[in-house]
C-alpha cells in the first residue's frame, strides 16, 4: 500500500483551493461533487508524495458536516491505495479491523473506497481506495 492522498476538511472550498494552490504552488487537478456522500472536493497535486484532497460538505446532514461542527477544519483522513479493495477489506476484517461501511462505495473519479473506523488506528480515519482503470472502448 502507498499513501494516495491526505484529506483536509474545510468550510469554504473555493477559498481553501486558492490558499493551498497559490501559497504552496500546488496544481489543482479537478473539483467534483459526490452527492451520495454529501461532499464537494478538490484534488491538488504535489510534486512528489501524496496529493491533497480538500473536502467540504454539500447539503444537510453529511458526515463531513458533523466532523466540521465537532472538530473544526483540519486533517480528516489518510488514504491508502490498494489494488483490490474487496480483498484488502476481507483480510483486514479477519484481523479484527472494523469498517465504517460493510462494502466499498463510489469514491472520487471512478474509484471505489471504504473507510476504516477511527477506533482502529489511534482515532485516525483511514480510507482505502481502489482506482478503477478506464475500460477500453469496443471497436
Amino acid at each position: 500500500m502507498k499513501v494516495d492522498h491526505i484529506g483536509i476538511a474545510v468550510r469554504n472550498l473555493e477559498e481553501s483551493i486558492e490558499k493551498w494552490s497559490e501559497l504552496l504552488e500546488l496544481e489543482v487537478k479537478g473539483v467534483e461533487e459526490i452527492k451520495e456522500r454529501g461532499v464537494r472536493l478538490a484534488h491538488l497535486s504535489t510534486k512528489s508524495g501524496p496529493s491533497i484532497e480538500l473536502l467540504t460538505p454539500c447539503g444537510e446532514g453529511s458526515a463531513l458536516g458533523k466532523f466540521l461542527k465537532e472538530r473544526g477544519e483540519g486533517i480528516h483522513h489518510f488514504c491508502f491505495e490498494v489494488k483490490n479493495i474487496e480483498r484488502a477489506m476481507e483480510e483486514l476484517k479477519k484481523k479484527g479491523i472494523q469498517f465504517v461501511q460493510e462494502s466499498p462505495q463510489k469514491g472520487a473519479g471512478r474509484s471505489l473506497i471504504a473507510f476504516i473506523h477511527p477506533r482502529n488506528f489511534n482515532s485516525v480515519l483511514i480510507e482505502l481506495k481502489e482506482e478503477k482503470k478506464e475500460e477500453s472502448p469496443l471497436l
